[in-house]
């Protein structure tokens, strides 16, 4: 699995995302189904000169991650940059003792780096277009539809959706960067808020992405899904695919599964092809996802809950703003060069209630006390 392609991925982890440099000292986080990406990675600092120390972990649950990673990190006050890079698959774990553990450091001396899907799929692709790429391509869709009262989305599979948005609801700009001590999540590559309100048709003909581990082919490229919606709800759905159609049976079966709490634009060009795993990677292909279940607002803005939040993700699409006739084209997108907006959140990841870098919450399956959480 590992190429010429991997590495450049690992080179632009390192080098664009991270901005490691001599000096620094790299504690790397890996469970076991990541073992790979970890040791590239490792790899790539030791060619750096860069020190690094790396620290297992069991997914969810592990009562000795803290000891383990207490003998590796340094005492403070610290003399050196400190670089934290962990790697998971399904999962994004210790959360809470992570925070506590590092919380001791100043932000300014910190990076913090997590990676879920890790693999080589996302190395190859999604981490080749830089932060600053991805960033001025977020800023192209933000500098219009945030003062935006309306949208009509349609792709070339089918869709066809008007979106009524809520200047409360706040817009989330996943690009490969935070601010000083904030969390960086990979792959990035998305930005999005929750609607007031849908409807129409809406086909998703790329994949999904759900926040629970599946052994589920999330590709939806030869089986697509469509779904028709009113009021902000999924009130019918269709697949021709009996597996896939149980699957969504079983998540449309929960509470509030069906209110759309999401709707989401992904930016990574490094992202063509869908992938077999369950990946965050897939939302991140340039195209349009509802998320459906669980919302990505506080709980002070929108206050229901459910167990679930489900992805469903179309390729490409063209977005009419308002009574604007200039559409924006998801496909070719042409990067903004003005300064990324102040007042959209840094990434897909935050604690209800809470500002604080150091309350944000995961963007992975489960928190550590074991709540399922946005993804």
């Amino acid at each position: 699995m590992f190429n010429d392609r991997v590495w450049s991925g690992v080179e632009s982890l390192l080098d664009e995302y991270a901005k490691v440099r001599q000096g620094d000292l790299a504690i790397i986080l890996y469970t076991s189904d990541s073992y790979e990406p970890a040791a590239w990675v490792s790899v790539g600092l030791n060619l750096r000169g860069v020190d690094a120390r790396r620290v297992w972990m069991a997914p969810l649950v592990d009562p000795g991650f803290v000891g383990r990673l207490e003998r590796e990190l340094p005492p403070v006050p610290l003399s050196q940059r400190l670089v934290v890079l962990s790697f998971e698959r399904d999962t994004m774990s210790h959360t809470n003792e992570l925070a506590a553990a590092l919380g001791r450091y100043p932000r300014e001396q910190r990076v913090i780096v997590r990676m879920i899907s890790a693999s080589a799929e996302v190395f190859s692709g999604a981490l080749i277009p830089t932060p600053l790429e991805l960033s001025g391509r977020n800023a192209a869709i933000l500098e219009r539809c945030m003062r935006a009262s309306r949208l009509r989305i349609t792709t070339q599979g089918g869709t066809d959706i008007l979106v009524t948005l809520d200047p409360k609801h706040r817009w989330i700009s996943n690009r490969g960067s935070a601010r000083p001590g904030g969390t960086i999540i990979l792959p990035a590559g998305e930005v999005a808020t929750c609607p007031r309100s849908i409807s129409g048709t809406f086909v998703a003909d790329f994949a999904f992405n759900v926040n629970t581990i599946t052994a589920r082919d999330a590709r939806l490229n030869q089986h697509p899904v469509t779904l028709h919606l009113e009021a902000g709800r999924a009130v019918e759905f269709y697949c021709f695919h009996d597996e896939t159609k149980h699957f969504l049976d079983e998540c449309f079966s929960m509470e509030n599964a069906r209110n759309v709490g999401e709707l989401g634009f992904g930016t990574n060009v490094g992202v063509r092809e869908p992938i077999a795993l369950n990946s965050h990677m897939n939302e991140r292909r340039p195209g349009v996802h509802l998320g459906f279940g669980q919302h990505n607002q506080q709980e002070t803005v929108l206050s229901y809950r459910c167990q679930i939040h489900l992805d469903l993700i179309a390729r490409g699409g063209t977005i009419w703003i308002d009574d604007n006739t200039e559409p924006i084209d998801l496909d070719h997108l042409c990067p903004s060069t003005n300064s990324h907006p102040t007042d959209s959140r840094d990434e897909d990841v935050f604690a209800p209630g809470s500002e604080a870098l150091d309350d944000q919450d995961c963007c992975g399956l489960v928190r550590s006390d074991g709540q399922v959480c946005v993804t």
